[in-house]
């Protein structure tokens, strides 16, 4: 009887090695999941956390272009001078009401109220621009010349040159008559390059696409001070990816 009742009494499992077997391996299944989800979870947290670095680093150098901007113009509004910013906070713009060339020429009007505002509007950009060292968040800054649709003889350059040596005679002024240090012409973005360019669009970045009236044309011609800002790099976003 009592090795009836022993025999009744044997283990499952010992009769049964297979499900002892099954067993552990669910078990190791299951700790090799909940370890690949938790690497998964670090891995896409540090992308998470590259990421959102590079957009702080963004936002940083579009508040510090706003503040120059407005610094600016708030500046010049104090003389009586008027300037815009216009196209989403990116651009400074000096309009013919405030700056006006005489028709095809490059030079700057020698009245001393023009001079003056030139030379304030330089003194307004250098001092915004060099305020907690903003223009380490900038890439370039481009001093633009702009005219109207109407074609006319500049040197045989026509409103191209025109555009480009009006820009090229407001950036001399500032270097010029500009004492203050370091110089514009001296400051440069976080790549180690200058930060000033000058250029000349003729009238192909037009702020009236009609010129059916002489408003519309003065307002084609005009200055634009166009900041852009130090951005990511594509790699930056690659390596997040790459994590």
């Amino acid at each position: 009887m009592d090795r009836l009742f022993n025999r009744g009494s044997v283990n499952v499992d010992e009769e049964n090695p297979y499900w002892m077997s099954f067993s552990d391996l669910m078990s190791g299944l299951l700790v090799i999941f909940i370890l690949a989800a938790v690497a998964l979870i670090i891995e896409l947290t540090q992308k998470s956390e590259k990421i959102d670095a590079s957009i702080e680093e963004l936002k940083k150098a579009e508040e510090a272009r706003r503040n120059i901007l407005i610094d600016i113009q708030e500046e010049l509004a104090k003389q009586n001078i008027h300037v815009e910013i216009v196209e989403n906070d990116t651009v400074l713009r000096i309009p013919e009401s405030t700056l006006s060339f005489e028709s095809a020429k490059d030079r700057l009007p020698e009245d001393e109220q023009t001079q003056e505002e030139v030379r304030a509007i330089g003194i307004a950009l250098h001092k915004a621009i060099t305020t907690n060292e903003r223009w380490k968040y900038l890439d370039t800054v481009f001093v633009e010349g702009h005219t109207d649709s109407v074609g006319i003889w500049y040197r045989g350059k026509g409103n191209w040159g025109l555009s480009a040596d009006r820009a090229v005679s407001i950036w001399k002024l500032w270097q010029t008559e500009i004492s203050l240090e370091p110089k514009l012409n001296e400051l440069e973005n976080f790549n180690g390059q200058l930060l000033f360019s000058v250029s000349g669009y003729a009238d192909t970045r037009r702020v009236d696409l009609t010129e059916e009236t002489k408003e519309q044309r003065a307002r084609n011609r005009r200055i634009d001070i166009r900041f852009t800002v130090k951005k990511p790099k594509l790699e930056d976003y690659e390596k997040a990816k790459d994590v």
